[in-house]
């Protein structure tokens, strides 16, 4: 089924994208795209916990606390934009994906957060072709190199699961932990804890995961989505001019 959709200036003919099936070939590609092995470049972000460990605001005993205000806010930001974005994607509404991750980019209120989010949703572009085919990845890969939108990781990912017909609730939650798992394996980088801790971690931060999925799913319009750490902006700040960084982030 093919209709008209607004894109930027210009109209052009859209193809509707798969239904949910949430079957056993989706769950599969959603392990593939959430796993720690894709070439996402999650690998290179500590999510600001570099610069709290270089300002000597972060011990092991603290980072529960910390991961988890990090949770919370990716529940009003990048969690809450790939649930608008699935459900764009699904009712094929490219002007709302667009709005979305717009929306996005400008509340990530310093360079480091931006620029990341960025860099990491064009490798996530990038590598969706050859691991799904994917004809929303495609499409949007399209609006990105025409710069008619940033692509934001949030967005593109929350784009890609629902062109693969992956239910949103398991897009948002595997999301939300695979930010987790990033945090904790930045932490086992950083020293602050090893291997056994930081699947401790994981455990002890669950309901958190699980309430911001809860938050992320409530969004319904781009206008919803707001930044709720002013602390880790300004720790970002400061890192992005440290002399000597493990992470870009």
């Amino acid at each position: 089924m093919t209709h008209r959709t607004t894109e930027g200036a210009g109209t052009r003919l859209a193809t509707s994208p798969p239904p949910e099936t949430g079957g056993l070939e989706s769950l599969l590609a959603h392990l593939q795209l959430t796993d720690s092995g894709f070439p996402s470049g999650l690998y290179t972000l500590s999510h600001g916990l570099e610069g709290h460990v270089q300002l000597r605001l972060a011990g092991a005993e603290d980072l529960p606390v910390l991961v988890s205000d990090l949770v919370r806010a990716a529940g009003t930001s990048d969690a809450a934009a790939l649930v608008l974005a699935h459900r764009a994607v699904t009712a094929d509404d490219w002007d709302r994906l667009l709005e979305t991750d717009r929306r996005l980019h400008a509340i990530k209120l310093n360079r480091e957060q931006r620029t990341a989010s960025v860099r990491t949703g064009r490798q996530v572009l990038d590598s969706a072709g050859p691991a799904f085919a994917s004809a929303p990845a495609a499409r949007l890969a399209r609006l990105v190199a025409d710069r008619t939108t940033p692509g934001n990781h949030g967005v593109v990912v929350g784009a890609v699961h629902a062109g693969l017909g992956v239910p949103v609730e398991h897009a948002v939650a595997g999301d939300l932990y695979a930010f987790a798992a990033s945090c904790a394996a930045a932490s086992v980088r950083l020293g602050r804890i090893d291997f056994r801790r930081a699947q401790a971690l994981l455990r002890e931060i669950r309901p958190d995961l699980v309430r911001a999925a809860g938050v992320a799913l409530a969004a319904r319009d781009p206008r919803d989505l707001h930044s709720t750490v002013p602390a880790a902006d300004a720790v970002s700040a400061v890192h992005e001019r440290a002399e000597a960084r493990l992470f870009i982030t």
